[in-house]
């Protein structure tokens, strides 16, 4: 009798981000890759976060509880678990607006000292399809020279919150601290993984700020793996209003000029010029792939199965038209 084939491995893929961006980008991930890692921003200082951050002096919980909750089993358990995650209480007193979520995380790391256990032991409960990892051991705060229309001199913005929102155009991104100690794990999930999936999400303050962790960003120049550059689907109103998909490229090119890149993933949707976009890739020695991966209610959102059918033909180089 001959023995069955083996299943072909599917490749170890490590995603970095944070808030919905990364959320959208793991729920087509774990459709289709195992192992996955998640390698999350840690600079949140605003909502529920933020005051657990200032209460506890903890690692700010939300956008790793946002990539748990992604990850999550398709299943009742896994469904039901992932509710109680992201449920917000409502009240008059001091717990309105907090994620149960954020409580459930931050009360094992005091429980067992240790961030990494912690967030593998809410993995665990969750039947989680993938590892959440923060990209750095302690808070950060993000610091974006700014200058806007009037023409005048830089702005200094402080924090996540604030970046996010800002009107103007971020000139230079900063983290501070400036060299923080990034998470072992993480580093060595970039290491050890086949493709780093870098984006959606907020451009500046949860995507780009990866590249500013120098012990994660040298992971990132070192690494074998290929780097997937996923584009947004629209211009965020705020710290990317006004920037076209190609600035977007730019952009990450300017704060990390030695990164390669393998491939850019765009909705035709999003992309005013095909051809300036396809040069600009080049330039990173990327190739560009256009595929409809948004939702088909208009919204500018992800639809899990057209990107995870994407990332899909970005592993396996199908980068003809579809």
């Amino acid at each position: 009798m001959t023995a069955p084939a083996p299943s072909p491995r599917t490749p170890a893929v490590t995603a970095l981000g944070g808030g919905h961006g990364l959320f959208a980008s793991l729920s087509a991930l774990r459709l289709m890759s195992d192992p996955l890692t998640a390698v999350v921003t840690v600079a949140d200082d605003g909502g529920s976060s933020g005051r657990l951050r200032d209460e506890l002096d903890v690692l700010p919980p939300g956008d790793l509880r946002m990539a748990l909750a992604a990850l999550c089993d398709d299943s009742d358990w896994g469904r039901t678990w992932s509710d109680l995650l992201q449920h917000r209480f409502v009240s008059g007193g001091s717990l309105d607006k907090h994620a149960m979520g954020n409580l459930m995380i931050v009360a094992l790391w005091e429980l067992l000292g240790d961030t990494v256990t912690g967030l593998d032991w809410v993995g665990r409960l969750l039947g989680a399809r993938g590892r959440v990892l923060p990209m750095a051991s302690v808070p950060l705060v993000v610091e974006a020279d700014v200058r806007h229309d009037d023409g005048a001199a830089l702005e200094t913005v402080v924090g996540q919150s604030r970046v996010a929102v800002t009107d103007g155009r971020i000139e230079q991104l900063r983290l501070v601290p400036a060299d923080p100690p990034a998470c072992a794990e993480a580093v060595e999930a970039v290491r050890a993984a086949d493709w780093v999936v870098l984006g959606p999400g907020s451009w500046y303050s949860s995507v780009l700020v990866h590249l500013l962790v120098p012990e994660l960003a040298r992971a990132l120049h070192e690494t074998d793996a290929r780097v997937c550059v996923t584009l947004n689907l629209a211009a965020e109103r705020g710290e990317t209003q006004g920037l076209t998909a190609t600035d977007h490229l730019e952009a990450l090119h300017r704060h990390a000029p030695g990164l390669r890149v393998d491939a850019v993933l765009a909705d035709p949707s999003a992309v005013e010029d095909v051809d300036e976009l396809a040069d600009a890739a080049q330039t990173m020695g990327a190739r560009l792939l256009m595929r409809q991966v948004r939702r088909g209610d208009g919204t500018a959102r992800h639809d899990a199965l057209r990107l995870a059918a994407a990332y899909r033909d970005v592993f396996e180089g199908v980068y003809g038209d579809v």
